[in-house]
């Protein structure tokens, strides 16, 4: 249907808007789940847990984080983004303040599940709204900006995190004031999202695929298929079967970093809130390799983001190996580690966002979006279940330098998923050109 400039105008401030949303609202949730890995340190020092111990947080929470993400990215699908969205905010705040009456592992570990689990709900929900709002061709540079929410999250949570513990505060404060914040989030979510565009004006096409710009779904779809749920039609789909495993090699790699860092830099002689405080570098880093990679596939290769991914993935295992250099011979050298650290944050960040962020959409569209980030999230967050609670055991078991050489095993596999699913859209561009 033809829009009129007036309905043009809606519909622009309506998607701002729900950029916005999505952007900040997404924040939020970081601030109700990064905290913990900012708690840890004190939960070690308070309950005389073990890396090990602690470990059993992170892993079943993770577990429950992938089951959520199977479930509800295809739900998101069914009752729309928006509303899974806010379910997921929600539930995070009520888990946040139940963590805090706690005093045993048992209780942590079931309440942080269950939190977790809500957590799932909020990037399928996120991809599905922004893919009902934009228009495909604009997938790498909107996403390069909404996978800042995660990166940045990350940054705001631990920040936030380290001036409680600085000012004194017990490790139940760092569960009581973050859910506090996100209940304005989530009033102003509510208020001023819409799901698609469609909800403002029906039967709109604005923000739709145009045939320039089918996803690789679409393209791909043969008459047998028309049929089929999307989850069986993606997992016919080869590109998508390797961005499945670079999924849970690269979400293995970030969960540690995630989990663990301000618990290494204690480890290795630094005070817990300047742990907690330096530990902000690697997602801030993040931020930028994250922007800088949806920019420049946006701009330069488009057709084959994965190029760009696997040359920065090649970044990240040189770096894991100069860590375990400084690990091992000169671990006193804080301020280079903490550098290193951060570089680690820009070489892994950018190419992890791209596998749930615009490569979801490049692949899945938007009818798929939730199905696709459910499939892909949830694996990875297997890997990532298994990673926190094996690095935590490695490292009480051998020291953080073998934890080191085991991230740049797994770094060295992702370059090489990324470099093969470069091949495979290289061979798409060549039979497009046929």
């Amino acid at each position: 249907m033809e829009l009129t400039q007036n309905q043009i105008k809606l519909l622009s401030r309506w998607r701002i808007s729900t950029f916005w949303v999505c952007l900040i609202g997404y924040i939020g949730y970081y601030i109700c789940r990064k905290n913990l890995s900012a708690a840890v340190p004190l939960l070690s020092e308070e309950f005389n847990y073990t890396n090990a111990e602690l470990g059993l947080i992170a892993l079943y929470s993770e577990m429950a984080y992938a089951l959520g993400k199977f479930i509800n990215g295809p739900l998101g699908d069914k009752v729309g983004g928006k509303k899974i969205f806010l379910a997921g905010m929600l539930g995070a705040i009520i888990c946040n303040f139940l963590f805090s009456f706690g005093s045993n592992l048992i209780y942590f570990i079931a309440v942080w599940c269950v939190c977790r689990y809500f957590l799932s709900m909020g990037w399928g929900g996120l991809a599905k709204m922004i893919g009902n709002w934009y228009e495909p061709e604009k997938n790498g540079t909107v996403m390069g900006f909404i996978s800042l929410n995660f990166q940045f999250g990350g940054v705001i949570a631990t920040l936030f995190a380290g001036m409680l513990v600085a000012a004194g505060m017990g490790w139940q404060a760092i569960f009581i004031y973050p859910p506090l914040v996100l209940i304005v989030i989530f009033l102003w979510s509510f208020f001023c999202s819409k799901d698609s565009p469609q909800d403002i004006i029906p039967n709109t096409t604005f923000g739709q695929s145009s045939e320039k710009y089918q996803s690789i779904l679409d393209e791909d779809e043969s008459n047998e298929d028309k049929n089929l749920t999307p989850i069986k039609k993606l997992l016919k789909l080869r590109l998508f079967k390797v961005l499945l495993v670079y999924s849970f090699l690269t979400t293995f790699l970030r969960s540690i970093f995630f989990f663990w860092t301000p618990k290494l830099l204690v480890d290795l002689g630094m005070g817990t809130s300047n742990a907690i405080l330096k530990s902000a570098l690697f997602p801030l880093l993040g931020c930028a390799g994250t922007i800088f990679i949806g920019w420049y596939t946006d701009k330069h290769s488009k057709d084959n983001r994965a190029k760009m991914m696997w040359k920065m993935l090649l970044g990240l295992v040189i770096c894991l190996l100069v860590m375990v250099t400084i690990i091992l011979y000169s671990p006193q050298n804080q301020n280079l580690m903490v550098a290193v650290l951060a570089l680690c944050g820009f070489f892994l960040l950018g190419p992890y966002s791209m596998s749930s962020g615009c490569l979801t959409l490049d692949i899945a569209g938007a009818k798929a979006a939730g199905s696709s980030t459910g499939l892909i999230d949830g694996l990875g967050y297997i890997g990532g279940a298994l990673a926190v609670w094996s690095a935590g055991k490695l490292s009480d078991d051998l020291g953080w330098g073998q934890v080191f050489m085991l991230l740049s095993f797994f770094a060295t596999l992702a370059t090489l998923c990324a470099l093969f699913m470069s091949y495979e859209f290289n061979k798409r561009i060549k039979s497009h050109l046929k």
